[in-house]
């Protein structure tokens, strides 16, 4: 039971356990089973099992969280390595332009509750309740979004915390940096070795599922308002290096997010996102 299959009964106890459980497990559905199979190891030691949600992919990104540097609303942080041995990061100039969230995760995800929890000791107008502290957490989070249809994934999915049961769905976090140059583009002379420093937006899961979400605006494809193939290229090779790495990424294009149908594809999206990892969304999502 404690792993989500249907108590015995009673002309079962002196019966067979692998029949007990085999009868449980054949009509459950893939996304059923997964979910079961994760709750198995994360108690137990299960090699084969681990192999078999890897050719699902459904494992999540190998390496324990360490830092999470995020909405990004003004000038470049500069960022030392302070304690090379235990990966600990200082923000040393900039710092009131970004966020930083260092503490553990708990299950590997990050629900809304926990980061409101997180910004109400660091908010400096320090909102005292909790809805006031989600208020000024998303206007915040806002505040780092430069593209009209972001806007629109944003404020569409961060609704959901005010409705029932909607501040333990994953937070939503905008423009989170995957990787860190110190130079900016002006100050180094050769090509950036790091094409995508940042993600439009990041989803922290249960399991350490990661969902990179992106939304795509001219910029992304063309110059000058040509078509850019090398553009192009270069964005869908560090895709396959975050898919690589264990992440999931998700593409928008900025035009099916504009208008009064963006609401509507960002709900349909989340909705069927969710379904796939056992999530429950608040009643009337999409």
């Amino acid at each position: 039971m404690r792993l989500g299959l249907a108590p015995g009964e009673g002309d079962e106890a002196f019966k067979s356990k692998f029949r007990y459980v085999l009868t449980r497990l054949r009509p459950l559905a893939i996304l059923e089973l997964t979910a079961v199979a994760r709750k198995v190891v994360e108690e137990y030691d299960v090699p084969e099992l681990e192999q078999v949600l890897a050719s699902l992919g459904m494992t999540g990104v190998d390496g324990e969280f360490k830092n999470l540097i995020f909405a990004a609303n003004g000038q470049k942080p500069e960022i030392v390595l302070r304690d090379a041995v235990s990966n600990r990061l200082d923000i040393v100039r900039n710092a009131e332009y970004c966020l930083a969230y260092t503490r553990p995760l708990a299950a590997a995800s990050l629900s809304w509750v926990e980061l409101v929890s997180w910004w109400q000791q660091t908010d400096p107008a320090g909102a005292k309740d909790q809805q006031s502290a989600a208020t000024s957490l998303c206007a915040r989070l806002a505040e780092s979004l430069a593209f009209p249809p972001e806007e629109v994934l944003f404020h569409t999915y961060a609704a959901l915390y005010f409705r029932e049961g909607g501040d333990a769905l994953p937070a939503l976090i905008p423009q989170v940096y995957l990787h860190y140059d110190p130079y900016t583009a002006k100050t180094r002379a050769e090509p950036d070795p790091l094409a995508r420093q940042r993600m439009d937006f990041l989803l922290l899961l249960p399991n350490r599922v990661r969902v990179v979400l992106e939304v795509d605006g001219q910029q992304h494809y063309s110059v000058d308002g040509k078509a850019s193939p090398q553009l192009y290229a270069e964005m869908v090779s560090e895709d396959r290096k975050l898919s690589l790495a264990g992440y999931e990424v998700y593409r928008f294009g900025g035009h099916e997010l504009d208008g009064h149908n963006g609401p509507r594809v960002v709900a349909t999206f989340f909705r069927e996102l969710y379904q796939r990892y056992d999530i429950s969304l608040p009643p009337s999502v999409g």
